[in-house]
């Protein structure tokens, strides 16, 4: 594997990370993390040799996953931001690991909810002390969820399975 590829690869889990943490203390995931995301994808999989039906088939993950995000978006589940890192990861995890990382988005996001249900009860918030605003944030009753961090976990879970995909290459 070339040191070009390796340091394209790490592209991957670096902004996912930074979209995660985004995401949990500001409820917000910019743009240009999506956007870094799927134009990283190209030179590491062409620096990767990946074969271009594979090429075309991330493709069509990350917009299949694109389209799914926007109904979750449109139904009120999901932020944008949320639905744009969804179908950017999608991208990278290609069609070997995309179960897997659907299955592990859906299990972090449902342990993200009861946490924040946890945090958010009034026995709990009454007796922890309050800490910075973005965690005051989090503790806010009937407040937004930061999905990101359960894309984030599903995507850092599901790339190295992708066997077939971007991540085998080398």
């Amino acid at each position: 594997m070339s040191v070009l590829h390796t340091l394209l690869m790490l592209a991957f889990p670096a902004l996912v990370i930074v979209a995660a943490l985004k995401d949990l203390t500001s409820f917000t995931i910019p743009n240009w993390i999506s956007l870094a995301l799927a134009a990283a994808f190209v030179p590491a999989a062409l620096t990767g040799a990946m074969p271009w039906p594979e090429f075309g088939l991330h493709w069509a993950v990350g917009l299949g996953a694109l389209v799914a995000g926007m109904v979750m978006f449109a139904l009120g589940w999901i932020g944008g931001g949320d639905a744009k890192l969804f179908a950017a990861s999608g991208l990278w995890i290609g069609t070997a690991a995309f179960l897997p990382y659907i299955l592990v988005t859906a299990l972090a996001g449902g342990g993200l909810a009861v946490l924040l249900v946890s945090i958010r009860h009034s026995y709990v918030r009454a007796i922890v002390p309050a800490g910075p605003a973005w965690v005051e944030r989090l503790r806010q009753p009937k407040g937004d969820a930061p999905y990101g961090v359960a894309i984030a976990i599903g995507a850092l879970c599901a790339g190295p399975l992708a066997s077939q995909g971007l991540f085998a290459l080398g």
